[in-house]
Formats: C-alpha cells, structure tokens, sequence
C-alpha cells in the first residue's frame, strides 16, 4: 500500500490530525465534565466568522490580520461565555447554542454577496488538512505545547477562565486546519468514547482511538476519493463505538 499512496501529502495530514488531538484529546474530556457539549461548536464558528469578516474586508487570505479577527472574536466568545456561566449557570448550555447558530448565520450574511461564499463556508466546516504541509504544521505544534505545558503546570488556572481562554486559542488554530465538524469530533467522540476508564488511562485511550481514527480515514479517503474531514469523523465514530462497546465490556466483567 505504501508503494501507491503519497505519503507527502498523507504524511502532513496525518500529523495534523495527532497535533489537534494533542490538544483537544484533554480539552474535550473537560467539556464533558462541565455539560457544555457544544462550546466547541460555537467557539469554531466564532471563530470562523472572523476569518469571514477579515475575507469580507479583502485582507490576505492567509495574513496575519485574518489570524488576528479569528483569535479575537473567538476570545471575546469566550469571555462572554465564561461570565455567562458565573451569572447564568443553570442556562449556558442554551446560551452556547445561541452564540452558535448567530455566528453561522452571521457568517452566511457575510458572505451572501460573495460569488465563492459557499466555497468560503465548505472550507471552514470541512477543513483543509490535506493542504497541509511539514513547515505549515509548525506553528500549531508550538501553540500545542504551550498550551499543554501551560494547562499541567497551571492547573488551577485552567479551571475558570483560563480553561476559556485556552479553548478559544486552540480550536481558532485547528479550524482553519481540519474544519468545525472535525474539531467537534476531535474533541468530543473519543472523550465520549473513554468514559468508562480513569483520568490517566482514559487520556492515552483518547489519543489511541483518535490517532486510529485520523489514520484509517485519511487512508480511506484517498483510496475512495472522498472528502478527508467527512471520511475522518465517520471513521472516528466508529473506531470510538468499538472502543466504548470493548470498554463497557471490560467494565461490565
């Protein structure tokens, strides 16, 4: 098999796969403890939206003002999220999925004038990971081990706000990489998947089932000709049910 597929372009993919999931393997355990399931959605597209308006103002694409409006919408999402869960607790879960739904369909509104909005959209709900390359790779590797080091070193911190602050940093960066769908999947189906274990074991059997998952879908698409990020969260769906099922198995003997 490794004679007929281009591990050059399979390569760069694969790795940006294990990067994310460096990162949203443990975040996205946290999001399950704390019931906010779909903070990660809304973030993204937060997120999304300000790569849309930086787009909508004809800055470069890939420029450093686009990463600026991306990070600082995502920021001010999670700020406000963050104070919404101290004064409305019991209804965040609501209030994420309002910022959600106005984000996308600020971002629809943006774009309704824009003859390539609905290519603009496809990108940001599927990603490009197969676009990416050893040297573009490396900027979200360092950011991942800042945060990683960051969250262990500081993990009171990370308990309140600075769990927040983090989360809007890393899903900014991966979104533009693997897309919404994926940074959903990533970070909520192996956590769903390992809940059944202990934190420690739980974490490694998080980054095995979603390093399985990213490796088997990135094959299958390119051996089917299908869309990476739709083929890896499928893939991961079901790599994460065998895994729950060999879970609950063992916990049931």
């Amino acid at each position: 098999m490794s004679n007929w597929i281009d591990w050059g372009i399979l390569g760069p993919a694969f790795v940006a796969g294990l990067i994310v999931l460096a990162t949203h393997v443990p975040l996205g355990q946290e999001v399950l403890k704390r019931g906010i399931i779909f903070i990660d959605l809304a973030i993204a597209q937060v997120a999304g939206l300000g790569v849309i308006a930086a787009h909508a103002m004809d800055w470069e694409p890939h420029g450093f003002e686009v990463q600026v409006a991306a990070v600082g919408a995502a920021l001010l999402a999670a700020l406000g999220l963050h104070w919404t869960e101290k004064r409305w607790p019991q209804i965040q879960e609501p209030l994420i999925g309002i910022l959600f739904i106005l984000a996308a369909t600020g971002g629809i509104l943006l774009l309704a004038g824009n003859p390539h909005g609905s290519e603009h959209l496809k990108e940001l709900l599927v990603g490009q990971i197969l676009w990416q390359t050893w040297p573009s790779l490396v900027p979200i590797a360092v950011l991942s081990v800042v945060v990683l080091g960051a969250r262990f070193v500081l993990h009171k911190q990370f308990a309140g706000l600075g769990f927040y602050l983090a989360f809007a940093v890393v899903v900014t960066a991966s979104v533009q990489i693997v897309g919404i769908y994926l940074v959903f999947a990533s970070l909520i189906i192996p956590a769903l998947a390992t809940t059944g274990l202990r934190r420690g074991n739980r974490l490694v059997a998080g980054y095995v089932v979603g390093g399985l998952a990213y490796f088997i879908g990135i094959v299958a698409s390119f051996v089917l000709d299908l869309p990476t990020g739709a083929v890896i969260v499928w893939s991961m769906a079901a790599v994460s049910l065998v895994a729950g099922l060999l879970i609950s198995d063992k916990r049931a003997a």
